[in-house]
């Protein structure tokens, strides 16, 4: 007859599993995994369970902690995944990071929040309109109507400042250059 104590012991430590990502299949509902646990063992199909607005599409060799209830190795979730190859460090407590392989992320700074790029364009789409209740500051330059003839500030502020006009007044002669710069 089989030892109660070790069936139970042998469940316990089927319940939860270290995994390594294998595949990823994000075109259901559910995302899906393959996964290898130690001892060669792997399972396929594996439902990814993720948090309620965040997902991702993890690489091949992500780590990841598999369930498995009752113990029962037939049917589990993944329920989450990590991978330290990407993972930003050196955070402070209570900072927060969003991030990928491309050194794209969002950081909730002790400071202040910090979008970075990772050199990639940032596009911010479908919203009637962008508000800022706050002073804005730039050290790029500004482009207005980018997609067609538009002029930067940069390019306003040098033709301001040399315009001139025909004189209306008695010289029937053109004005100096405005006196009143538009300053940087």
């Amino acid at each position: 007859m089989a030892n109660p104590i070790h069936a139970a012991a042998r469940g316990i430590s089927n319940l939860l599993s270290r995994a390594v990502v294998r595949t990823v299949s994000s075109i259901s509902k559910c995302q899906s995994l393959q996964i290898s646990m130690a001892g060669n063992e792997s399972k396929s199909d594996i439902e990814h369970l993720e948090p309620y607005g965040f997902t991702s599409s993890p690489h091949p060799g992500a780590d990841a902690v598999a369930a498995y209830f009752d113990g029962d190795r037939s049917h589990g979730v993944v329920l989450v995944v990590s991978d330290r190859r990407y993972r930003i460090k050196g955070l402070e407590q209570g900072e927060v990071a969003f991030y990928d392989d491309l050194g794209q992320s969002v950081t909730l700074k002790r400071s202040g929040i910090v979008v970075d790029g990772g050199g990639q364009p940032i596009t911010f789409k479908n919203a009637p309109k962008a508000r800022f209740e706050m002073p804005i500051e730039a050290t790029g330059d500004i482009k207005d109507n980018c997609d067609g003839p538009g002029v930067s500030m940069a390019g306003m502020r040098v033709k301001y400042n040399g315009h001139t006009h025909k004189e209306n007044g008695d010289g029937g002669g053109t004005t100096d250059a405005t006196t009143q710069k538009m300053e940087v």
